[in-house]
């Protein structure tokens, strides 16, 4: 193993920090079941319900108890779907509207709905990754009962008009979701500002636990159980309580939202750091995502003329841990869908890495993968079939904007 080490893949999950991993130990004896009127299932109860408060602040939510606890951002979103399902196959008003970009776990839900006979549509973007408002507007009627769009992206970072896209949306009396799960914790995030009905987000992406998620539902919008059984969460979310988890969750979303602004200001200096020593040292590169819309902490880049996974790997090597996209889908051999939808080649979606920089991140880490990346990506470049002017070449024809062209 390499002496030096460098995570740059907060976006596919974050490590467990401190006060959390303290939290979490001290509440090892907070074993009741939460159900249990007794004393130890009335401690463990008022633990929970802290917790979700704490939550519910995180994404400025009013009411606390609109806030479900589940497994995680993706059960979270197919409650959603879920809900759309039962509601919708014997009304008129059942169409579905959501982007090209969304994590694979709401496009695969959106296209079962399809294949359920929903007329579902999945919105093109821009080159820099946001939705394409005529295109939207276009399919705003009447009969569409759910709008899905994420707030931010995981690939690129593009942060969407979320407010916006709500505001039209409910002008047609339809529903709105959103996926907050790579945005929360991250920019400011507030459920009532934006007017959403349906809110995901996942504990892992904020330095908490793994398997413990939130669903918010706003008063009066339809929900329906993903997981049926007993009373938990109103009868929304069944199964024991898993304490550890809700209360790692907790402290987790209570510093997250304390330290927001410090966080935003220190990690964006750091992003802009790499963005900067990237264009100055690497030739011929593209910058993917929205230039200033964009979420602190992530920068795409398309290295053409160097595959992805060789650089990913490369990079591993030196220690280094970034991601070629999605972590969901990394065991997939097909260039990224977000990648293609705003116009990239395969060629160059192949050459994309993600580098996404959180708490733990130094100015050291910045200079160190600064100073590892250019030969790597010039021993890459010589070994491929395809120039990298030939493919920049191609990409201003298309009319994109590379960057660093030298």
């Amino acid at each position: 193993m390499n002496a030096r080490y460098v995570y740059m893949d907060y976006n596919a999950t974050t490590p467990l920090r401190p006060e959390v991993r303290d939290l979490m130990v001290k509440t090892l004896d907070v074993y009741g079941n939460a159900s249990s009127m007794h004393e130890l299932g009335r401690v463990a109860r008022a633990e929970i319900e802290e917790a979700r408060a704490h939550v519910a602040a995180l994404i400025g939510a009013q009411n606390p108890s609109r806030v479900y606890f589940t497994s995680g951002g993706s059960e979270s979103n197919n409650t959603v779907f879920n809900t759309m399902f039962l509601i919708g196959r014997n009304q008129k008003r059942r169409k579905i509207i959501t982007t090209s970009i969304e994590h694979p776990c709401v496009l695969n839900s959106a296209a079962h709905l399809r294949d359920e006979g929903f007329p579902v549509v999945f919105l093109p973007v821009d080159r820099d990754g946001r939705v394409d408002m005529d295109a939207y507007c276009a399919e705003l009627s009447p009969d569409v009962l759910l709008v899905s769009v994420m707030a931010a992206n995981n690939e690129i970072g593009t942060i969407e008009d979320i407010k916006t896209i709500a505001k039209l949306a409910k002008e047609q009396g339809a529903l709105v979701h959103t996926d907050a799960t790579q945005a929360a914790g991250k920019i400011p995030v507030s459920v009532e500002d934006w007017g959403v009905d349906y809110l995901t987000l996942s504990c892992h992406k904020i330095y908490g636990p793994k398997g413990i998620g939130a669903l918010y539902v706003r008063e009066r919008a339809p929900i329906e159980p993903f997981i049926r059984g007993g009373h938990q969460e109103d009868g929304v979310r069944a199964g024991t309580y898993n304490n550890l988890g809700i209360m790692g969750f907790g402290e987790a979303a209570r510093l997250a939202r304390a330290e927001l602004a410090e966080y935003g200001q220190n990690v964006s200096r750091l992003r802009a750091m790499l963005r900067g020593l990237i264009l100055e040292r690497v030739p011929n590169v593209r910058i993917n995502g929205h230039p200033t819309e964009v979420l602190p902490n992530t920068l795409n880049v398309s290295f053409p003329g160097a595959e992805g996974e060789s650089i990913l790997l490369s990079l591993d090597l030196e220690g280094i841990e970034v991601s070629t996209g999605s972590a969901c889908a990394s065991g997939s051999l097909d260039p990224s869908h977000v990648l293609m939808a705003i116009g990239l080649g395969p060629e160059l979606a192949h050459g994309s890495i993600r580098f996404s920089l959180g708490k733990y991140t130094t100015e050291d880490d910045v200079r160190y993968v600064a100073d590892k990346l250019p030969p790597i990506i010039a021993r890459l470049r010589r070994m491929s079939t395809m120039p990298a002017e030939e493919i920049i070449g191609e990409i201003r024809t298309e009319g994109a904007h590379p960057e660093g062209a030298k």
